[in-house]
């Protein structure tokens, strides 16, 4: 039996009010140590592991040369490699390119490792002008920033649904950064826009960050025009999208305070808030997401951003204490 129109609009309202909430802008500041309880039942392996994550191939071939003790195994399509990287005890995968595969393969590693905390490690592009090509950038905490509502066009200008407040950021044309909701327990979902890497993890990269030699010229020899630095702190935003873009480009560090952005970071983080495992991010600048001279960068420089970006994650596992220790 069809619902009368006005019952229906109220089930919409009611569907849609805690979009009414607005932005949350920062996670509740998370204990300070780098490692989560044991997992209740690991189903493939039950040594407590740190899980290090990359998106592409080039990140991934540079840290599975430098584990030892390799094995693989495979989980509906997906190649994870348990071993030892800097002396701890590690599960390695590619996550994918883009948000969704990025949460699906970390889910399904949770689901099946005693992963006691996450280690992104990959490239991105460069949104802070301070900031250039081969830096690795380790943010304290990321961002959603595609998570919109697209809004209609009324008398040249662009307006949200009177009912909706958003995450109040500002737009980029129709363009409305929202907030995204996240299921931790049996209560009531919450609204977030920001989701914090863990913090005794960022006190370990920022201990590291001065230790690490980073390349400066590529295989075919390709140099830098600045020396690479590891850089901690700051915001990090991902979204479903390749940014090759000079004006939106400074849009998002103008609205976010964005020092990088890429495609999975943020789809991780909100993975790890919602399975209270702690997370950190290493990010290595292979472009500047459309505002360097000429054409996009990546090409050129992905596989020194993949090895800095490496670099730096092995000596940050290393620093780690062992996550079987009590």
């Amino acid at each position: 039996m069809l619902r009368p129109l006005p019952a229906l609009l109220t089930a919409l309202a009611l569907t849609l009010s805690p979009l009414a909430a607005g932005a949350q802008t920062a996670q509740a500041t998370p204990a300070a140590a780098p490692y989560a309880a044991p997992a209740a039942a690991p189903a493939v392996d039950p040594t407590p592991r740190i899980a290090v994550v990359s998106a592409f191939a080039p990140e991934w071939g540079v840290l599975k040369d430098r584990l030892t003790d390799a094995k693989e195994q495979q989980v509906g399509g997906t190649t994870f490699v348990t071993g030892t990287l800097g002396g701890r005890p590690v599960v390695l995968f590619l996550s994918g390119v883009s948000m969704v595969n990025a949460a699906m393969t970390v889910q399904r590693a949770l689901d099946r490792y005693d992963i006691r905390a996450i280690a992104f490690s990959g490239i991105a592009g460069g949104v802070d002008p301070a900031l250039h090509i081969g830096d690795v950038v380790v943010p304290d905490r990321w961002g959603q920033y595609l998570e919109a509502i697209l809004a209609r066009e009324t008398d040249g200008k662009f307006a949200i649904p009177g009912w909706m407040e958003g995450a109040n950021l500002g737009n980029y044309g129709m363009i409305f950064p929202n907030t995204v909701e996240v299921a931790t327990g049996p209560d009531k979902p919450e609204r977030r826009f920001w989701f914090d890497g863990n913090a005794a993890l960022l006190d370990t990269a920022r201990k590291v960050a001065g230790t690490v030699r980073l390349e400066d010229c590529n295989p075919q020899n390709k140099c830098l025009a600045h020396p690479p630095q590891v850089v901690v702190g700051g915001n990090g935003v991902s979204g479903s999208a390749f940014v090759d873009n000079k004006a939106f480009r400074e849009w998002v560090f103008a609205t976010f305070q964005a020092r990088v952005l890429d495609m999975e970071s943020a789809a991780v983080a909100h993975v790890a808030y919602a399975n209270g495992v702690p997370f950190i991010a290493f990010r290595s600048l292979s472009d500047l997401a459309g505002g360097g001279e000429g054409e996009n960068e990546m090409a050129t420089f992905i596989s020194l951003a993949a090895a800095n970006s490496a670099a730096v994650v092995e000596a940050f596992v290393a620093a780690l204490p062992d996550p079987a220790a009590p």
